[in-house]
């Protein structure tokens, strides 16, 4: 064989070698496990360094902190010691807010983290604890708001049996979703979250997947993608397109038309306000990981935390479309700014009925006098 094939089959080796290597290294935020740590492609080193995630996102995250802190705490203030009548729907509603609150509390952790340029110093223990937190927390809120929707179903379309409901069916349901879910997210702490890059000298938190974990988080996440979301999806859109249709079909009310209207407009923004905040995130998630285990190219990083950090902001719009909308919780929120207490707003209460009872009296004395005079 002379020098020149030789040096022929070297090259060919060398080439093949190459596309194996780069091949490895753009399956997404894998990465090629080396001694120390863990070494990306340039995609993935591009989207850790870029103001995408050191600069755009925490400023996200502190909004639905500064939001959705004090929002999620003011709803549990009101359902604890200002609502007297319990009923199914504001059961699931507290516990939503309960959910959007133990998910936002940890929001400052990754305020820190994406600030100090994705470099995670907390340890790989507290890594494990805002991981389990932010995904546990996130599909209890996916499926309080199914529970509200199928809540808000029976109340349109057969009123009497839904003011029947007791509301142990709910606590009952409430606690298997917390323990279910809390019992699913077991794996989470068993999987190496925290992640060494020695090329950008950098720890970072459940950002990156080793090679060796690809199958196991892939299988996990599959799986919390599919139950998790696409089954509460279902039953929402089901849900709120069936109350549609019975508001439709009872708009010819004349008596009923405007409450009817507001009904609509509620669902309607309810469901589009689930859909652009979970459906992003969780499909890019199934897409992420289903290319993973088929071992495809996948540079969709930068789509996927973008959309992530999309899902938590449903955490600052829930108190507004669930709460605030509410007359009843309205009025407890300005009697709690007001320091008023339950029995000074029983006594106002009724004052203001016996004024109007009064006024409504006189009115009609006074109607029954001129007809008398009339008469004469």
């Amino acid at each position: 064989m002379s020098v020149r094939t030789r040096w022929l089959q070297l090259l060919l080796l060398l080439c093949c070698a190459r596309k194996t290597l780069t091949e490895n290294e753009t399956r997404g935020f894998i990465g090629l496990e080396i001694g120390n740590g863990v070494r990306v492609n340039a995609h993935v080193e591009a989207v850790l360094k870029s103001p995408l995630t050191t600069v755009l996102l925490p400023v996200v995250y502190i909004i639905v902190f500064v939001v959705g802190l004090p929002a999620n705490a003011l709803a549990i203030w009101v359902f604890l010691f200002r609502t007297k009548k319990r009923h199914p729907s504001s059961i699931y509603m507290a516990n939503l807010a309960l959910a959007d609150l133990m998910f936002v509390i940890w929001v400052p952790l990754k305020i820190a983290y994406h600030f100090n340029n994705n470099n995670w110093i907390y340890g790989d223990g507290l890594c494990k604890v805002l991981v389990a937190f932010f995904y546990s927390n996130m599909y209890c809120s996916i499926a309080f708001i199914a529970c509200i929707s199928v809540q808000r179903y029976w109340a349109v379309v057969d009123p009497l049996a839904h003011r029947q409901k007791s509301n142990c069916v709910a606590v009952l349901v409430s606690i298997t979703i917390w323990v279910v879910v809390w019992v699913i997210s077991i794996p989470l702490y068993l999987c190496d979250q925290e992640v060494s890059l020695p090329d950008l000298n950098i720890q970072t938190c459940h950002d990156i997947t080793k090679p060796s974990q690809i199958r196991m988080a892939a299988g996990y996440f599959l799986t919390m993608g599919t139950f998790g979301f696409v089954v509460p999806t279902v039953v929402c859109v089901m849900s709120y397109v069936l109350m549609l249709v019975a508001l439709r079909n009872s708009m010819a009310e004349p008596s009923l038309a405007q409450k009817r209207q507001k009904a609509v407009v509620l669902i309607v923004t309810v469901l589009v306000m689930f859909l652009v905040c979970f459906a992003p995130s969780n499909i890019m998630l199934l897409v992420h990981y289903t290319l993973l285990l088929n071992e495809s190219a996948n540079n969709l990083y930068g789509f996927y935390i973008i959309t992530l950090c999309l899902a938590s902001l449903n955490s600052c719009l829930d108190p507004f479309v669930y709460y605030f909308i509410s007359e009843d919780f309205r009025d407890h929120v300005k009697n709690t700014f007001l320091c008023r207490s339950e029995r000074t707003v029983e006594r106002m209460r009724v004052s203001f009925s016996a004024l109007k009872y009064s006024k409504k009296n006189s009115t009609y004395t006074s109607s029954n006098t001129n007809t008398q005079s009339t008469d004469l």
